[in-house]
C-alpha cells in the first residue's frame, strides 16, 4: 500500500502550505539517491510476491456475510508469531492494507535465481493461508478474492462491529469511515483525495445486461452477445473520463464504446502529433534540439530535414513542441518567419533515409538570441559536407499538411446506444478495497531494472486480462471483469481543470473557491490519467553501438512514447542539471506533476534530503502504475539488508486457490529471465498499450478480445522496418543447436553469448533497443488473442509459453521442477478459455 509512517498527518488544509517544499526536496533526494547509487551493479536476482486477503464474517443464523474488521489485530497476532518461527526457513511477513478487513502477506525472505526456488513459492502461499486460517475466529474467513461482492449495500450492518454509513472522511452514502484500516494514513489519503479534486470520487462502472434486469427495461432487445457491440466486438468502458458523461447522464448512466477490430470506436487515443522538420533557410539542414525552450544542447543527435518529428505543443510556453524524448523544438524562428516545424498527419513517415549516427555538431538555424558560441561553424560545415542539403528546385514546395481524421475525438458522436446504465461508487475504500497478486524483482543493475520496467509495462494488460476476477461490486453483476479501472476512479484526486472540464483565468485570486495556489501547476495543468492508471512514459535510456558513438550518450532512441506525458518542467531541469538522462528525467518529473497526499507533522524540513527519501517516496509511493521503478532505499544502518534496484508489477488480479497464484507469479518471473537471457524486446507504442488497457476490462477479454503485441521479439537491426527477419536472436541461436553447455541451474540475467555481450554482461544488441537507427516498426506489432499471445501464431512468433519452456531447457531445469512448471505452463493457456 505504499509509505506506511507512525505519526500525525496534517490536515489538508495545513498540508497545502507544505506542498511545494516536498515536491522540490523529493527530487533533491532522488538526485542525491542516484549519485549515492547509480554505479552499483553485479546484483543477484532476487524477487518475492505479494498476496493481499479479506476477512469476512460469516452469520450462519441470519445467513448475511459481513466484513470482518479485526485485520490489524491479526496482523499484530500473526507478526508476533512469526518471531517465535524465525529460525525456520519459510515464514511469512504480515503488513497491513487499506480496508480494516483487508491483509497482506509476503514470504519473510525473497526467492532467488536458482530454478529450484521456483518450487518454494506454491509453498510459500500454502503456509501462508494455513497462518492465517489459524488466527482466525470460528465464524471468519479469509478467502483470496479481489472485492467483496457485498460492499456498500448492507448499510449499517455490512460489517462486525457495525459501522454508521457515510462520516467526515468519505461522505459516502453506501459505506462508512469505520471500514478503513486504523492507520492514519488511510483516512489522510482518503480525505484528502477528496479535498483536492473538490468533490467525491466517481466511480461508474457498465452494469452487465442480462434477460430480466430491471434498468434496461426501456432498451431495445439483446442484439448479439454485446448487444450495440454485436458479436464480433467488446464492449469498453473508458475508465478515468466519465465528466462528460457524467454531466449528461447523471450518477446512474455511463458512456461506453465498442472494440472491433483494429480500432476501438469509443475514442481515439490521446496520442502526440507528428511534426515534419523542414527549415527553409539556405545552408540550414536540420535543427538543433533543446534541453530547454532557447537552451541549446550540442551533444545530442539532432533531426534533419526531412525528419518527421513526435511531440506536443506546450499550453504555457507558445511557439514550442515537447518531443517524446524529451527535447524541445521551436515552431518557428523568433520573429515568426521562417517556419521550423510543420504539422503533419500522423500517417506520414520520414523522408530522410541517411544513417543518424553523427552528433548534433552540424550547421543549423540561429536567430542572433540563439548564437551557441560553443558550436565551431567550420567544422560543422566540415561535417556536414556531402552529407545532407535541401533541394534549392524544391525551394517553393510546401511540406504536406494533412488533418488526420484518427486524431478527432469521436465523443460528440456518440448515440444514446451507448449510453448504458452504471453501477455507482463515491468512495476510495470500494477501489483500494479490492485484493491483487503483485510481484517485486530485484535487478542487476539500474540500466536493467528500466529494461524490464519497459518490457513489462506492455505485458501489464494482457496479464490483467488473463487473471480478470473482479465482475461483481455493490451487489450488482459488472459489465467489466477487471479491478484496476474501480481503483483508477477511487483515488482520482486530479481537480477539475485537470481532468479538462474547466480552467479559470482568475485562480491567482485567493477569493475565488476554486483557486488553490498551493498545487502543483495551480491545479491547472491538463492531465489525461489518474495517478492510479498504466504508464505514461518508457524509461530505458538505451546506447549507442556503432563506429561513432560520440555525442550520442543523451539521445533516447525510443520512438514508442507517442501519448503526452505531462512533466514538472522546473523539477525536469534540475533533473537535467544534475545529469540525469533525458529518460529518467521526464519520467521522475512526471511522477512529479502529483501533489504529495500525506505530509505528517515534524516531517517536513526536518527530512534531511542526503541521507532519507520520505519526500521523494511520498510522491512515488502514490504514484500507483501498472509497473513501478524503485530505487535502492537508503540503508540506515550497516545492519540493514542491501536491497538494489527494482521493478514491481502491479496489474494483476488474486486468484481463488494458491496453485492458480504461484503458476501466474512463476510465468512472469520465468518470462523476465527469458526476455533478459533470449535477448527480446517486447516494445510496442504506449499509444497501443493504453488501448490493450481499456480493452483487458471487457467481459470475457481474455476469450474474446484481440490486444496490440509484437510480431517479432528480437530487437532490430539496421534498416530492419519490423519483420525481425535481419537479427539472429539468442532464442534463435539456441534453436539452431548452438552449444549451450554455458548455462548453469541459476536464473541468470547475462546468458548470452559471452561475445555478445559487454563487461557488465549486459547484450550489445539490448543496448541498441527500444528501436534500431533508420528503421520504421509500424508493421513490428499487430493484433493478437491471448492465445496467440501465449501459444504462438504462425510460424514467425513461437509464443511466449514456448520461450518459458525454450528458457527452463536451456537452464538445464532439474527434473522434479520441471515437472511442476509443466504444471503451471499447461495451466495458464486454459484461463483464456473460462
Amino acid at each position: 500500500m505504499g509509505l506506511l509512517k507512525v505519526g500525525v498527518p496534517q490536515p489538508w488544509d495545513k498540508s497545502k502550505d507544505n506542498l511545494h517544499y516536498v515536491r522540490q526536496a523529493g527530487i533533491r533526494q532522488f538526485i542525491s539517491t542516484l549519485n549515492r547509487v547509480k554505479n552499483l551493479r553485479g546484483d543477484e536476482l532476487l524477487w518475492g510476491d505479494e498476496v493481499e486477503y479479506g476477512i469476512f464474517h460469516l452469520d450462519h443464523k441470519n445467513k448475511k456475510i459481513r466484513l470482518s474488521l479485526r485485520a490489524d489485530e491479526v496482523m499484530k497476532e500473526l507478526n508476533e508469531k512469526e518471531k517465535l518461527h524465525c529460525h525456520r526457513v519459510e515464514g511469512c511477513n504480515w503488513i497491513p492494507e487499506y480496508g480494516a478487513w483487508m491483509i497482506e502477506a509476503t514470504p519473510s525472505r525473497p526467492y532467488t535465481g536458482y530454478t529450484n526456488d521456483l518450487m518454494r513459492v506454491e509453498r510459500n502461499m500454502r503456509l501462508r493461508r494455513k497462518r492465517l486460517l489459524t488466527i482466525l475466529g470460528e465464524d471468519e474467513v479469509a478467502p483470496t478474492v479481489s472485492v467483496f461482492p457485498l460492499l456498500g449495500t448492507l448499510g449499517n450492518d455490512g460489517s462486525v462491529p457495525p459501522t454508521q454509513i457515510g462520516g467526515p472522511v468519505t461522505q459516502s452514502e453506501y459505506i462508512g469511515d469505520g471500514i478503513i484500516n486504523p492507520h492514519p494514513r488511510f483516512a489522510t489519503l482518503s480525505a484528502n483525495i477528496r479535498q483536492r479534486r473538490k468533490d467525491k470520487v466517481n466511480i461508474q462502472i457498465p452494469l452487465y445486461r442480462d434477460v430480466h434486469t430491471p434498468e434496461f427495461k426501456n432498451y431495445p432487445p439483446m442484439n448479439g452477445v454485446n448487444d450495440c457491440c454485436g458479436v464480433d466486438g467488446q464492449r469498453v468502458w473508458r475508465y478515468g473520463k466519465g465528466d462528460a458523461s457524467r454531466i449528461m447522464n447523471g450518477n446512474d448512466y455511463v458512456t461506453v464504446g465498442c472494440s472491433k477490430s483494429s480500432q476501438d470506436e469509443v475514442a481515439v487515443p490521446i496520442t502526440h502529433k507528428k511534426w515534419l522538420v523542414a527549415v527553409k533557410s539556405p545552408g540550414c539542414r536540420g535543427i538543433f534540439y533543446r534541453s530547454a525552450p532557447n537552451v541549446i544542447v550540442a551533444d545530442a543527435d539532432w533531426p534533419r530535414n526531412g525528419d518527421i518529428v513526435i511531440g506536443s505543443e506546450i499550453p504555457n510556453i507558445p511557439g514550442w513542441v515537447r518531443l517524446q524524448n524529451g527535447y524541445y523544438l521551436p515552431i518557428a524562428s523568433e520573429d515568426g518567419k521562417i517556419p521550423f516545424l510543420h504539422e503533419v498527419s500522423l500517417k506520414s513517415h520520414a523522408s530522410n533515409t541517411e544513417k543518424r549516427n553523427l552528433g548534433s555538431a552540424t550547421p543549423l538555424f540561429y536567430g542572433n538570441s540563439m548564437a551557441s558560441p560553443e558550436v565551431d561553424r567550420a567544422l560543422l560545415a566540415d561535417l556536414l559536407d556531402d552529407k545532407l542539403s535541401l533541394n534549392d528546385d524544391d525551394d517553393d514546395d510546401e511540406p504536406v499538411v494533412v488533418a488526420d481524421s484518427a486524431t478527432t475525438d469521436n465523443d460528440n458522436k456518440q448515440g444514446a446506444d451507448n449510453v448504458r446504465p452504471a453501477v455507482h461508487m463515491d468512495a476510495m475504500a470500494f477501489g483500494m478495497g479490492c485484493c491483487c497478486l503483485q510481484i517485486t524483482f530485484q535487478a542487476k543493475d539500474m540500466d536493467e531494472s528500466r529494461f524490464m520496467f519497459d518490457q513489462l509495462a506492455v505485458m501489464a494488460p494482457i496479464m490483467m486480462a488473463l487473471t480478470a476476477s473482479t465482475p461483481v461490486l455493490r451487489g450488482k453483476l459488472l459489465d467489466t471483469d477487471c479491478r484496476w479501472g474501480i481503483i483508477s476512479e477511487s483515488v482520482d484526486c486530479r481537480t477539475p481543470a485537470e481532468r479538462g472540464m474547466t480552467t479559470h483565468d482568475d485562480d491567482d485570486d485567493p477569493n475565488n473557491e476554486t483557486s488553490q495556489p498551493q498545487l502543483a501547476a495551480k491545479g491547472q495543468r491538463r492531465i489525461y490519467k489518474s495517478r492510479y492508471d498504466s504508464i505514461s512514459t518508457f524509461i530505458y535510456q538505451g546506447a549507442y553501438i556503432g563506429n561513432n558513438s560520440a555525442g550520442m550518450e543523451n539521445r533516447i532512441l525510443n520512438t514508442y512514447n507517442d501519448i503526452p506525458v505531462e512533466i514538472d518542467e522546473d523539477s525536469y531541469r534540475l533533473l537535467r542539471e544534475a545529469g540525469v538522462d533525458p529518460a529518467l528525467s521526464q519520467h521522475i518529473a512526471h511522477l512529479f506533476i502529483r501533489d504529495p497526499l500525506v505530509i505528517f507533522d515534524g516531517a517536513v524540513e526536518e527530512v534531511d534530503d542526503q541521507t532519507q527519501t520520505e519526500h521523494f517516496e511520498s510522491i512515488q509511493s502514490t504514484n500507483w502504475q501498472t509497473v513501478r521503478w524503485k530505487p535502492p532505499p537508503p540503508r540506515l544502518s550497516p545492519n540493514c539488508p542491501h536491497i538494489g534496484w527494482r521493478t514491481e508489477f502491479r496489474s494483476m488480479e488474486i486468484q481463488l486457490t494458491d496453485f492458480e497464484n504461484s503458476a501466474f507469479t512463476v510465468f512472469i518471473v520465468l518470462l523476465t529471465r527469458v526476455i533478459i537471457s533470449f535477448d527480446l524486446n517486447l516494445y510496442i507504442p504506449l499509444s497501443r498499450v493504453d488501448q490493450n488497457m481499456q480493452r483487458a476490462h471487457s467481459r470475457d477479454a481474455a476469450k474474446r478480445s484481440k490486444f496490440f503485441f509484437r510480431r517479432h521479439l528480437a530487437p532490430l537491426e539496421e534498416g530492419d522496418d519490423g519483420y525481425g527477419v535481419k537479427y539472429n536472436s539468442m532464442f534463435a541461436r539456441i534453436s539452431n543447436g548452438h552449444d549451450t553447455t554455458s548455462s548453469s541451474m541459476v536464473m541468470s540475467s547475462h546468458a548470452a553469448d559471452s561475445d555478445n555481450v559487454d563487461e557488465n554482461g549486459v547484450s550489445h544488441q539490448r543496448k541498441k533497443a527500444p528501436v534500431a537507427p533508420s528503421s520504421n516498426e509500424e508493421n513490428s506489432y499487430e493484433e493478437m488473442t491471448i492465445a496467440e499471445i501465449m501459444n504462438g501464431k504462425g510460424d514467425y512468433f513461437p509464443g511466449l509459453i514456448p520461450l518459458v519452456l525454450a528458457y527452463l531447457e536451456y537452464t538445464n531445469c532439474d527434473d522434479l521442477t520441471m515437472e511442476q512448471m509443466m504444471k503451471y505452463m499447461d495451466f495458464i493457456p486454459k484461463t483464456n478459455g473460462g
